[in-house]
C-alpha cells in the first residue's frame, strides 16, 4: 500500500510525457521508466497487482520524482541519459543478460589484436559477438601466428621474443610502416568477416604435410585449429551474401509477461541468440522500444550497422537514439529471420507458462486435491509427524511443514521425548500425545496461527491420540489424518474421520505422489534425528566408562573431536593439550584401544 506521501504525490502528477525516477528509503535511484502521460503509467505501479520483480520493485519504492519532456521523443532520449547516468538496480536486474567476447583491433599507432568483453567508443574495430570463448580465443591464436600486428608493450631496443617467433612485427625495436598494419588488418578483416577459404586451404595443407612426416600431434593441433575456425567464424550457415552486421528485435507478450528474442547476425550467419523474460505493467511496443535503447548501454553489447524490429516498434526513436538505421524487413531473408525470432520468443514464454503451470499442479494442485479428498476447505499448511525409537530406548519425534505442497525446513521441529522401554503400541500413543502436546500448547500461548491439516505417519493409534490430545485437552479443532504405509514401507492409504476410513485418493495423481512426499520427508527427518541422538549418547556413555572422566572431561572432548574414532586416534599429546591430565590422557588411549 502507497505512503501518504506517495499518494500526495500521485494526485499531483500531470497528463504530459517525461520521465520518472523511483527511489529506494535511502534516496537510492533504483528504477528509471519514461511516459506519453506521466499520470497514468507511476499511477498504475501503486493502483495495479504486479508479480515476480515487477512487485519487488514496487515493494522498495519509498518516493519518486519525474521531469516533464515536451514531446515522447524527448522523454526516450532523457531516459537513456538517466539510466546511463545513474545505473539503477532494477533497470539492469529486470533486463540485463550475459555478455559474450569480442575480437578487437585496437586503434593504436602499433595496433595490438586482443579479446574483449567491453565495447568502448574508442575508435578500434570489433569482431562478434562469439558464444564459444574458447574457440574465439583460439582463434585469436591463430590470427597472431598468421597476420601479427604488435604483441610486445612496444619500443625497448631489441626484438622480443614474439618477433623472434613471427607473432609481431617488431614495433619492440623498430618504427613499423602504417602501411604494413593496415595491409594485416584488411585480411583480419576479411578473415573475421567470414572470408576464411584462404585461411583454412593454408591450414589442411600444413595439416597434410604434417602427417606425411608423421608428426601426427602437430597434425592434431592444426586440425583442433581449423576446428575452432570453423566454431568461432563459421558457427552458423550463411543467410545470404550481405555481410552488414545487425541484431534482429522480436517479441511476444501474454500475461503480463514479456519475452523478447535477441538474433545476432554477423558475417552473414546467425552467430548468437540471447532471451530475456520479464515482468510488464506498460505497453508492450513502448517497453520493447525502451528495452532495445537500453540493451546497447549494457556492457559487452555493441551496436551494429542495422537493427531490425517489428513494425510497432518506435523505429525513429531508435534511429536518433542509436544513430543507426532501424527497419522492419517486407520480404525475404531478414522478413524470415524475423518471424524466426518471433516465434522463438513465443515458444519461450508457453514453456515458461507450461513449467509454472506443472509446479501449481505438483504442489499447490496437488494439496488442494488432498484437502478435497478430506472433505476439507482449501488451506495452505499442513504439518506431519513421525516418530523414532529402538525397542522405546531414546524416543523421538519429528515434525515437517509443507506451506501449499512445498516444504520449508526452516519450520521443521525435533523433540526427545520421554522413555518407556515396553516398546509397544501403548508407547507410540504416549509419544504422540506428549508431541501434540507440547507442538500445540506452544503455538496457543505464543497466539501462532494452526496448520490447516495435521498428518501422523503410522495410521489409526497416532491419529486417535493427536486428536484426543487436541480436542480434549487442547479444546482445538484441527483436522487429523493418518498415513499408512504397505508391507513394502511404501505409502498405501490416507486414514480419516471418527471411524478412520480409507480416503479414495488415485496413486496416480498428484494428490497422492505429494502424500508420499510428505510421508518419506517427516520419517527421514525423524530417523536421521534418531541417530545423531544415538551416536552422541553412545560416545558420551563410552566416555563416561572411562576412570578420570569427569562432565567436563567429556565436554572438552565431545567439542574439540566430535567423534569415538577421532578421540581413538588422537595421541597423548594431543589430549593434555586439552587440559586433561597426562594419567587420564593414556587411560583414555588404553581404554578406548
Amino acid at each position: 500500500m502507497a505512503s501518504a506521501l506517495i499518494e500526495h504525490k500521485l494526485a499531483l502528477l500531470p497528463d504530459m510525457p517525461g520521465c520518472y525516477m523511483m527511489k529506494d528509503k535511502h534516496g537510492r535511484i533504483i528504477y528509471v521508466g519514461k511516459a506519453k502521460n506521466l499520470k497514468h503509467r507511476v499511477r498504475s505501479y501503486f493502483k495495479s497487482s504486479h508479480e515476480g520483480k515487477t512487485a519487488k520493485l514496487v515493494a522498495e519504492i519509498a518516493d519518486f520524482e519525474t521531469i516533464i519532456t515536451s514531446n515522447d521523443k524527448e522523454a526516450f532520449l532523457l531516459e537513456i541519459t538517466l539510466i546511463q547516468k545513474h545505473q539503477p538496480y532494477f533497470n539492469i536486474k529486470l533486463k540485463k543478460g550475459n555478455g559474450y567476447p569480442y575480437i578487437k583491433i585496437t586503434n593504436e599507432r602499433d595496433p595490438q589484436l586482443v579479446i574483449t568483453d567491453k565495447i568502448r567508443n574508442d575508435g578500434a574495430y570489433y569482431f562478434g559477438p562469439y558464444p564459444n570463448v574458447y574457440a574465439a580465443n583460439e582463434t585469436l591464436h591463430f590470427l597472431w601466428r598468421t597476420y601479427p600486428l604488435r604483441r610486445c608493450h612496444g619500443y625497448q631496443h631489441r626484438p622480443c621474443l614474439y618477433y623472434h617467433m613471427g607473432q609481431c612485427l617488431g614495433a619492440c625495436f623498430r618504427k613499423v610502416p602504417k602501411a604494413e598494419y593496415d595491409e594485416q588488418i584488411q585480411k583480419i578483416k576479411r578473415f573475421l568477416n567470414g572470408d576464411v577459404a584462404d585461411a583454412k586451404k593454408e591450414i589442411v595443407a600444413k595439416m597434410q604435410q604434417a602427417a606425411a612426416k608423421l608428426e601426427f600431434e602437430r597434425a592434431a593441433e592444426l586440425r583442433d585449429q581449423l576446428h575452432y575456425i570453423e566454431t568461432t567464424v563459421e558457427k552458423q550457415k550463411i543467410i545470404s551474401k550481405d555481410y552488414t552486421p545487425r541484431d534482429i528485435f522480436a517479441y511476444y507478450v501474454d500475461k503480463g509477461w514479456l519475452s523478447i528474442q535477441v538474433f545476432f547476425i554477423r558475417q552473414a550467419r546467425l552467430m548468437k541468440r540471447e532471451k530475456r523474460l520479464f515482468p510488464i505493467a506498460t505497453d508492450p511496443s513502448e517497453a520493447v522500444t525502451d528495452f532495445i535503447a537500453q540493451f546497447y548501454q549494457e556492457e559487452g553489447n555493441m551496436v551494429p550497422k542495422e537493427i531490425l524490429v517489428p513494425a510497432d516498434i518506435e523505429k525513429d526513436l531508435l534511429q536518433e537514439a542509436l544513430h543507426v538505421p532501424v527497419r522492419t524487413p517486407q520480404r525475404g531473408t531478414k522478413r524470415a529471420l524475423l518471424l524466426m525470432a518471433q516465434k522463438n520468443s513465443r515458444l519461450v514464454l508457453e514453456e515458461k507458462f507450461r513449467l509454472l503451470e506443472l509446479d501449481d499442479r505438483q504442489t499447490v494442485g496437488a494439496q488442494r486435491e488432498i484437502m478435497t479428498a478430506l472433505g476439507l476447505p482449501a488451506g495452505h499448511v499442513i504439518e506431519a509427524f513421525d516418530h523414532s525409537h529402538i525397542q522405546g530406548i531414546n524416543p523421538v519425534s519429528a515434525m515437517v511443514t509443507f506451506v501449499d505442497g512445498q516444504p520449508v525446513k526452516k519450520l521443521y521441529r525435533k523433540y526427545k521425548l520421554a522413555e518407556d522401554t515396553g516398546g509397544n503400541s501403548a508407547d507410540e500413543a504416549a509419544n504422540t500425545r506428549e508431541v501434540i502436546r507440547r507442538r500445540y500448547l506452544r503455538l496457543l500461548k505464543e497466539h501462532e496461527k494452526m496448520p490447516d491439516l495435521i498428518l501422523m505417519d503410522g495410521g489409526i493409534i497416532e491419529m486417535n491420540a493427536a486428536k484426543d490430545v487436541l480436542e480434549n485437552e487442547l479444546d482445538l479443532h484441527i483436522p487429523v489424518a493418518g498415513m499408512v504405509k504397505n508391507d513394502k514401507h511404501k505409502t498405501a492409504a490416507l486414514l480419516f474421520g471418527d471411524d478412520a476410513h480409507e480416503i479414495p485418493l488415485d496413486h496416480k495423481s498428484q494428490g497422492f505422489y505429494l502424500l508420499q512426499r510428505i510421508q518419506d520427508e517427516v520419517h527421514r527427518f525423524a530417523i536421521t534425528f534418531h541417530r545423531e541422538l544415538r551416536g552422541k549418547n553412545t560416545l558420551s556413555s563410552k566416555l563416561e566408562s572411562i576412570k578420570g572422566v569427569g562432565p567436563k572431561t567429556r565436554i572438552k572432548l565431545l567439542k574439540h573431536f566430535k567423534t569415538l574414532n577421532n578421540i581413538k586416534k588422537a595421541s597423548v599429546d594431543e589430549l593434555t593439550a586439552l587440559g586433561i591430565s597426562s594419567t587420564v590422557a593414556k587411560t583414555i588411549k588404553l581404554t578406548l584401544q
